[in-house]
């Protein structure tokens, strides 16, 4: 009988060719090319083509190669140096019809070219087209193509399906869309548009925690401090709160909303987002704002409950899954932590919990999020690696700190420079890393 340690020839030939393929694939990425069906990155040095490309269906301006991997809402956040842009004067009948549709995410602004920067060509332009346009979509090929950014004006509704919010066919969406958003509209006469004395000391506070928490929210970004945007978050967080009482409100879940409360008041505005002001549109495109938020969060948070239920034992499991991760990539950060007393507790709930939003700059964030929802119900799986490909981005520099270095370093990280290039790298040693290890659990075994 063979011993137990004694390995069997094919497995370890396999184990060699499978690493070998890895490890070419680095090297592929590393010179520009990309791994199958995922990352994508190029280095250029030379200025981008300024040239446009016309979606058939939307006749929207799209730069054929930007910056980053999504598209002109990215950009515009921080990049663009345009002063013009309001919200649209949208209220017809016609375009409150087609407010899921393309067509109401109009940005026209040329932005900055970027150096480093990753060109998205027309043909994947044309498949994300091809595919939102089946009578049908194949959400398996939306997660593929989603995977490596969505084009900005295109999120929206690409959101909406792959979180499951919108249905794939395409003759049941908008009536699904309208019921769902008389449904938030319900809840918010029903919970919120109540007075105090009509609610429980329980509910009293968790109220006046949110409302708390919103000006906190994103504070960096200067439309988040608007008095419409907190009043549209406090009412979004506390309907989802009221409606899970598993787990109530707990901090953290407020900075998961803004992502979603960008990207669909980007169908109703223009420009940069520092120009943005939620008040100018009608109540009604708020409200149905507000609704796509909610239910959206809503299935976002289904996929991971026990991460916010009583002492979050989901994101421990996740910090307890990073630690060992980090043992088997790189032993001499983990050994050195480990010898300098530092938990990863101390730093990495924080970043599960808010999952990055807080350690990046936001203009990032609904690229990182792109991922985050192709990734579907494997999610927080890949949760893990992205965190630990994110902490050994700095294995050199924490090697040289000290126990007290090392916790404000990871507190206080220098990603405030970051551009799009710096999150492909973070994510495409994730992919690899996922890769090695995920089929072989055994390996992360203590």
């Amino acid at each position: 009988m063979r011993s137990e340690r004694e390995e069997d020839p094919r497995n370890a030939t396999a184990q060699d060719s499978r690493f070998n393929q890895t490890l070419r694939n680095v090297q592929g990425l590393l010179k520009g090319r990309s791994f199958p069906g995922k990352v994508l990155i190029t280095r250029r040095s030379d200025p981008l083509d300024n040239s446009i490309v016309r979606s058939p269906d939307n006749h929207l301006s799209l730069r054929d190669r930007e910056t980053g991997p999504s598209q002109q809402a990215d950009g515009s956040f921080e990049d663009e140096p345009q002063s013009r842009s309001n919200l649209k004067a949208s209220s017809s009948a016609s375009q409150t019809k087609s407010s899921t549709s393309n067509s109401e995410y109009t940005s026209n602004e040329v932005q900055k070219p970027s150096i480093g920067s990753r060109a998205t060509d027309s043909a994947r332009l044309m498949k994300f087209t091809k595919e939102l346009s089946a009578t049908t979509v194949i959400l398996e090929k939306m997660r593929e193509l989603s995977w490596n950014g969505v084009p900005s004006y295109l999120r929206p509704n690409i959101w909406r399906l792959l979180l499951g919010y919108a249905p794939p066919n395409s003759d049941r969406r908008e009536g699904v869309l309208r019921r769902k958003r008389v449904d938030y509209l319900d809840c918010v006469g029903q919970y919120y548009d109540i007075p105090d004395i009509e609610r429980t000391d329980e509910e009293i506070n968790m109220l006046r925690q949110i409302a708390v928490d919103c000006p906190r929210t994103v504070p960096d970004v200067s439309f988040f401090q608007q008095a419409q945007v907190q009043k549209s978050l406090e009412r979004i967080l506390y309907i989802w709160a009221i409606r899970h009482p598993a787990s109530g409100y707990v901090q953290g879940i407020n900075d998961l909303a803004t992502p979603f409360l960008v990207v669909f008041l980007s169908e109703h505005a223009e420009g940069s987002i520092d120009n943005w002001v939620m008040s100018d549109l009608p109540s009604e495109k708020i409200s149905d704002i507000e609704a796509d938020c909610y239910w959206c969060l809503s299935k976002l948070l289904d996929g991971m409950q026990d991460h916010y239920t009583f002492a979050q034992p989901g994101i421990q499991r996740l910090v307890f899954k990073l630690k060992e991760l980090v043992r088997r990539i790189d032993e001499p950060v983990s050994t050195h932590m480990e010898d300098q007393g530092l938990e990863f507790l101390q730093f990495a709930f924080r970043w599960f919990n808010c999952l990055l939003i807080r350690e990046i700059p936001f203009h990032l964030v609904t690229r990182l999020w792109d991922t985050y929802l192709a990734e579907g119900d494997a999610l927080p799986d890949f949760l893990v690696y992205i965190a630990a490909s994110f902490l050994l981005t700095w294995s050199d520099k924490l090697l040289k700190l000290d126990f007290q270095e090392m916790v404000m370093f990871l507190q206080h990280l220098p990603t405030h420079n970051w551009s799009h290039s710096e999150l492909e790298m973070v994510l495409s040693r994730a992919y690899m890393w996922h890769a090695m290890f995920n089929s072989s659990p055994s390996h992360l075994a203590s």
